[in-house]
């Protein structure tokens, strides 16, 4: 009968075993030589004395194990793959047909069977810059990594939309998607809605972490030092108090960006298998269905069990249309008319507070489309001309809280319009 062939660990223990057949060492100095107990070299030396070599092989050698995966299963999970899932990776296959087909394997199986079939090949690291390694935050809350994500979501099904952006932010302490939105850019309207909406739901947080997009910060070369020069998202996130931190490279904010790396693939699958092609459809999928999954799958326990996520009371909460809105400063003309976007604004005579030609006031433009002209803490009342106003040689000096004794020119807008019946613009 051929011997079989023996590794190196066992042709070492073979002439360890005859050294002590033939006497030359004791058997306490081959259990120290092999690593095992007196009464396992005794045992080795009686059954080489029986079986020769082979005895010295391990048992199992050449077998098949005993938990070996059925070939057929392992064809029908090849034909499965290649039918419906031919893009997915190995974990989300491993769902799929834990939940779809009940099969109880575990995820390397599946991944080994899929390198086995040339379906899907093993991803090496690569070597690159160092990045030291940061410590999660210690409570939810705390730190939100915010960014846009571009990407043809809804993988060509609907041509009038190639290519949407996907609003998320994750907690820094658990991993929780703690709000995430479908829009058609990265604008500051679309992220002002963002966070309105999440400030609502979560609560304001301490911190925000996110890239340095022209949306987030000025991003130029004489602004380092001059804290005044903010975006218009940087002027709502300090009212409420929100403090936010620029990454200088995207491995810094690495959370985020490996989140989105995650949702191109399996948001991406998900919504096909669910037939999901507009942005409302996929809000409702993300809002229902998706990050109540995702979180409950990947998200961790936080160092400490508190929220830090401030309570909005009521104050704030009816300011936070005007807070998430762009504002920007207009000067009032001679006429007490204000432009804003070659869109024209004419203030009525009567105002809660007394306001002067040439005073500068705020201009809200806000989420719903509608504009607000704030005076003082104080929004005045306005309509909107269809056309510009002509000039006049006479106004009155002062608008106040009462009819003024002074009486307009035939040609200035208040007698050319009334005030309950305004042209609307084609």
């Amino acid at each position: 009968m051929k011997e079989r062939v023996m590794t190196t660990v066992e042709r070492l223990r073979l002439s360890t075993i005859k050294e002590t057949l033939a006497g030359t060492i004791t058997n306490s100095t081959a259990a120290v030589r092999l690593g095992i107990t007196v009464r396992q070299v005794q045992r080795l030396k009686k059954r080489f004395k029986i079986s020769g070599h082979d005895s010295l092989i391990h048992g199992s050698r050449g077998k098949t194990g005993s938990r070996k995966t059925n070939m057929n299963t392992e064809d029908k999970i090849v034909q499965i793959v290649k039918e419906k899932y031919h893009d997915f990776g190995p974990t989300m296959v491993w769902e799929k047909l834990q939940t779809v087909y009940n099969m109880t394997l575990s995820d390397e199986t599946v991944r080994a069977i899929m390198i086995r079939n040339n379906i899907w090949k093993s991803k090496k690291r690569e070597r690159g810059q160092y990045f030291s390694w940061r410590d999660r935050r210690s409570s939810y809350g705390e730190l939100q990594q915010f960014d846009g994500s571009y990407h043809d979501w809804f993988e060509g099904r609907n041509p009038l939309l190639p290519e949407v952006c996907l609003l998320a932010s994750i907690d820094d302490a658990t991993g929780k998607i703690t709000h995430a939105v479908f829009d058609l850019n990265e604008s500051v309207t679309a992220v002002f809605s963002f966070w309105m909406e999440y400030v609502k739901i979560q609560g304001i947080p301490t911190e925000i972490y996110l890239d340095k997009f022209s949306t987030y910060k000025i991003n130029h070369k004489e602004a380092t030092d001059n804290t005044e020069l903010m975006t218009q998202f940087g002027r709502a996130t300090h009212e409420l108090g929100i403090k936010l931190i620029f990454a200088n490279t995207p491995q810094a904010k690495g959370r985020i960006e490996r989140l989105f790396q995650t949702l191109q693939d399996r948001l991406v699958k998900e919504m096909r298998i669910a037939n999901i092609n507009t942005i409302d459809e996929a809000n409702l999928f993300l809002k229902d269905t998706f990050i109540p999954w995702f979180n409950g799958r990947f998200a961790v326990v936080s160092k400490c069990p508190d929220n830090c996520h401030r309570k909005v009371d009521s104050s704030t909460v009816q300011k936070l249309e005007s807070i998430f809105s762009k504002h920007y400063i207009r000067r009032i003309n001679s006429d007490f008319t204000i432009q804003y976007k070659n869109n024209w604004y004419q203030l009525k005579e009567i105002q809660p507070i007394t306001v002067y030609k040439t005073d500068k006031v705020l201009i809200e433009d806000r989420l719903d489309k509608t504009i607000k002209i704030k005076y003082k803490d104080r929004y005045l009342n306005y309509f909107e001309l269809p056309d510009k106003p002509l000039k006049i040689n006479s106004a009155p000096i002062i608008l106040t809280e009462h009819k003024s004794n002074w009486v307009p020119p035939i040609d200035h807008p208040w007698r050319r319009f009334e005030y309950g019946q305004l042209q609307i613009r084609g």
